[in-house]
């Protein structure tokens, strides 16, 4: 009876071991995919707030935009602009037309997925902050939480904590180790 209480006890404590790995695997990558990647590629990482591109890119979607030279970019593209040039406020929609002026210039026609009409005034390049590189659904209100100097020491604090975990779980083994090495030894000596 006492063998079948210890693997018992042995498929639960492997399965907490899993579990917290592979929670530990999933934050770590949510790091990466938000904070690390981003950074690297110098894009910048936004939070969709409006229903406007329902339902490809609903509210609360992570985006990641990466500038663009703004003659990569084609039709059915989904860039980023801001609304009125050197202005903050950014808008994420749909590239529906792209117009080149008699000096050459572009400019172009934006419509959200979900809207009626496109928006009411034409982009210019100046206005072009990037192009969408990737998105993740969901994880766009933790972006919105953390911002600026906040996102800074929540990634640390975030890592410390990591970290801290990962200590927690290797002692936690080596003592289990131990203590099951010497229960054997002192099982071998009666």
């Amino acid at each position: 009876m006492a063998a079948h209480a210890h693997t018992d006890d042995s498929v639960w404590r492997f399965l907490g071991r899993v579990l917290s790995w592979s929670l530990l695997a999933v934050i770590l990558a949510l790091g990466v995919v938000v904070i690390a990647v981003p950074k690297i590629a110098g894009a910048m990482p936004l939070t969709v707030l409006t229903s406007s591109m329902k339902p490809g890119l609903p509210p609360g979607t992570l985006l990641v935009v990466r500038p663009v030279a703004t003659e990569d970019i084609k039709i059915g593209d989904v860039i980023t602009y801001q609304i009125h040039s050197g202005v903050p406020g950014v808008i994420s929609h749909r590239v529906t037309g792209i117009t080149l002026g008699p000096d050459g210039t572009r400019t172009f026609v934006l419509k959200g997925d979900n809207n009626s009409a496109a928006d009411a005034e034409p982009v210019i390049s100046a206005q072009v902050q990037g192009r969408l590189w990737y998105s993740v659904p969901y994880l766009g209100y933790a972006n919105t939480l953390a911002t600026g100097t906040d996102r800074e020491w929540i990634v640390r604090g975030g890592g410390v904590l990591l970290l801290g975990y990962a200590l927690t779980l290797i002692a936690k083994d080596i003592l289990a180790r131990r203590r099951q090495s010497s229960g054997h030894r002192t099982a071998h000596a009666e």
